[in-house]
C-alpha cells in the first residue's frame, strides 16, 4: 500500500501543485492584506507551474489509487484528461488577466484573496473531473466545482442580479446534483461498484438491464448535462451567465464545459464500451440506446440556443444561447460514437477557447466604458470602439464558423466525422442551424457600423496591457483557421482513453 501511494502521488502532481497554490493565497490573503494586488500575479505562476506537471502527463498512462497491483484506480492518468486540463489552465490564466482589467472586480478588491482561491478551487475541481473513474470521486469533484461557481456567480453582492444568479445557480445546482447522487446509487445497488472500468466488466458479462438501470443512466447524464448546459438541462445558464461577473461568465462557458464534456466522454465511452469495429467506430453495449438519446438532445440543444439567442437583447444573453448551441453541436460529436468525434470534439475547444473567451473579453472592456450590456447601446458605436469593434467583430464570426478563421475548421471537423459516419441528415440540421447562428452573431456588428445614431459616442481607449490580451486571443483565432495541424496532431495523440 506504501508504494501505491507513492506512486499515486507521483501521478497526482498538478493537483498537488494546485492544492499547494490554493493554500498560498490563501496565506498571502491573510498575512499581507495590504497587498492583494499581488494575488493575481501569484496565481498565474502557480498556473504555469502547474501546466509545466500536466505537460508531463501526455505521455502517461496510468491509474492513480489503486486498491492493489492488479485493480483500476479511482484516478486515469493519461492523455486524454492532460489535454482538458491544459484547456482549462489557459482558460484560468486569461480569466485571471480578464479579472485585472474588469471593474467590477477590481472594485470588490477587499474580497480578492476570497475570488481567486475560489477559482483555484474550481481548477482543482475541473482536473479531477477530467480523470475521474469512479462515480465517487466524479460526484465529489463536481460538487467542488459547483459550491466555488455558485458563489463567484454571485460575487458582485451589491448588485442584485448578481445575487439573484447566485440563488438560480444554487437552487437548479443542488437538484441536479441530488438527481445525479440518486442515480449512482441505483448504479451501485444493481452492480455493487462505482468503479467505471469494473462496471464495465460487469457489464459484458451480467445480464443488467431494463427500466431501472436505464433511468439511472439518465439520471447520471442529467447531472453531468447540467454543467455543460445541454437542453432541457440549460435553463440556468441564461440567467447565471447575465447575473455573473463577465469574467466568471466567461470562465463558465469554457472550463467547466470543457471538463463536463471529458467526464461525459469518459463516462459513456468507459461504462458502456463494447468493442472497436474495423472503421473505427465504437461498438456499444445495447443496455442503453445513448447514441440515439445523444442526437436527440444534440439537435434540441442546438435549435434552442440558436433561435433563443435571436431574441436576445442582451448581448451576454446572446452569448449564453449561442454558448448552449455550441454545447449542441459539441455533444453530437460525442454522439458518433467513433474517435473521429472525440477528436472533433478536442479539435473544437482548443479554438473554442480563444474565440469565446475573446468575444467575452471585448464585451466586458465596452461594458467598463459605457456601463452597458444592451445590444441597442451598441447601435453607431462603430467608429467609437476602433481596435475593439473589430476584434469582437473576428471573433463573432469565428463563433458563427466563417472561414478563415479557426471557428470555421472546429465545425468542419465535426461535419467532417458526421458525414464519414453517414449521418447525413444529422450533418443537415446542424448545417441548418450554423445557418441560423449568422443571423444573432450579425447582429451585433449591423448595430456597430450599419445603424446611425444623432449622438456622438466618446471613443473608447484601450490601454497597451488590453490590447496585448485580445491579440493573444485574436491571433490563434487567424493563425489556427489556416494552420491548424499542431491542434489536430495533439487532439488525435490525446484521443484514446485509459485502457480504451
Amino acid at each position: 500500500m506504501p508504494e501505491n501511494l507513492t506512486t499515486s502521488l507521483q501521478l497526482i502532481k498538478p493537483e498537488i501543485a494546485l492544492s499547494i497554490l490554493l493554500v498560498v493565497i490563501v496565506l498571502f490573503d491573510l498575512l499581507f492584506d495590504k497587498r492583494k494586488n499581488l494575488l493575481p500575479f501569484i496565481s498565474i505562476v502557480g498556473l504555469l507551474i502547474t501546466a509545466y506537471f500536466v505537460a508531463e502527463q501526455f505521455n502517461m498512462n496510468n491509474f492513480a489509487f489503486r486498491y492493489d497491483e492488479t485493480s483500476v484506480g479511482l484516478l486515469a492518468v493519461d492523455s486524454f484528461s492532460a489535454f482538458f486540463k491544459m484547456i482549462v489552465i489557459l482558460s484560468t490564466i486569461f480569466v485571471i488577466l480578464f479579472s485585472v482589467a474588469s471593474t467590477e472586480i477590481v472594485n470588490s478588491s477587499d474580497r480578492h484573496g476570497e475570488y481567486y482561491t475560489l477559482i483555484m478551487a474550481m481548477v482543482l475541481g475541473m482536473f479531477l473531473i477530467s480523470g475521474a473513474s469512479d462515480l465517487i470521486l466524479i460526484y465529489v469533484s463536481i460538487e467542488l466545482l459547483s459550491l466555488s461557481s455558485y458563489i463567484l456567480a454571485g460575487f458582485l453582492k451589491s448588485v442584485e442580479r448578481s445575487s439573484e444568479a447566485s440563488l438560480k445557480y444554487v437552487i437548479y445546482g443542488s437538484a441536479a446534483s441530488g438527481i445525479m447522487l440518486f442515480g449512482i446509487s441505483i448504479l451501485y445497488g444493481l452492480l455493487g461498484t462505482t468503479n467505471l472500468y469494473e462496471m464495465n466488466a460487469l457489464l459484458q458479462n451480467a445480464n443488467v438491464g431494463g427500466f431501472t438501470f436505464i433511468f439511472a443512466g439518465i439520471m447520471v447524464l442529467g447531472g453531468i448535462g447540467f454543467k455543460v448546459s445541454i437542453a432541457p438541462f440549460h435553463f440556468w445558464t441564461p440567467d447565471v451567465y447575465e447575473g455573473a461577473p463577465i469574467a466568471i461568465t466567461a470562465y463558465l462557458s469554457v472550463a467547466s464545459k470543457a471538463a463536463g464534456f471529458a467526464l461525459l466522454i469518459r463516462f459513456i465511452k468507459v461504462t458502456f464500451f463494447q468493442s472497436l469495429a474495423s472503421d473505427g467506430s465504437w461498438i456499444m453495449l445495447g443496455i442503453i440506446d445513448w447514441q440515439r438519446i445523444l442526437i436527440a438532445l444534440a439537435i434540441l440543444t442546438m435549435t434552442l440556443g440558436n433561435f433563443a439567442a435571436l431574441w436576445q437583447d442582451n448581448i451576454k444573453r446572446m452569448l449564453a444561447y449561442s454558448s448552449i448551441a455550441h454545447a449542441g453541436y459539441l455533444l453530437l460529436a460525442v454522439a458518433i460514437f467513433s474517435n473521429d468525434g472525440v477528436i472533433a470534439v478536442l479539435v473544437y475547444f482548443a479554438i473554442y477557447l480563444f474565440m469565446n473567451l475573446g468575444a467575452f473579453f471585448v464585451v466586458m472592456l465596452i461594458a467598463n466604458k459605457i456601463g452597458s450590456e444592451e445590444m441597442d447601446d451598441y447601435k453607431g458605436m462603430g467608429s467609437a470602439t476602433g481596435f475593439l469593434g473589430v476584434a469582437l467583430s473576428i471573433f463573432l464570426l469565428s463563433l458563427a464558423g466563417l472561414p478563415p478563421t479557426a471557428g470555421f475548421i472546429g465545425k468542419l471537423y465535426i461535419f467532417i466525422a458526421l458525414i464519414n459516419a453517414d449521418m447525413i441528415v444529422v450533418a443537415f440540421i446542424t448545417l441548418l442551424n450554423t445557418v441560423v447562428a449568422y443571423y444573432y452573431y450579425v447582429r451585433v456588428l449591423k448595430n456597430l457600423y450599419l445603424v446611425r445614431t444623432e449622438t456622438s459616442r466618446e471613443k473608447i481607449q484601450v490601454s497597451f496591457g488590453n490590447v496585448i490580451i485580445i491579440l493573444l486571443l485574436l491571433i490563434p483565432v487567424f493563425v489556427f483557421g489556416v494552420y491548424f495541424t499542431p491542434i489536430v496532431n495533439l487532439a488525435k495523440n490525446s484521443a484514446t482513453i485509459l485502457g480504451f
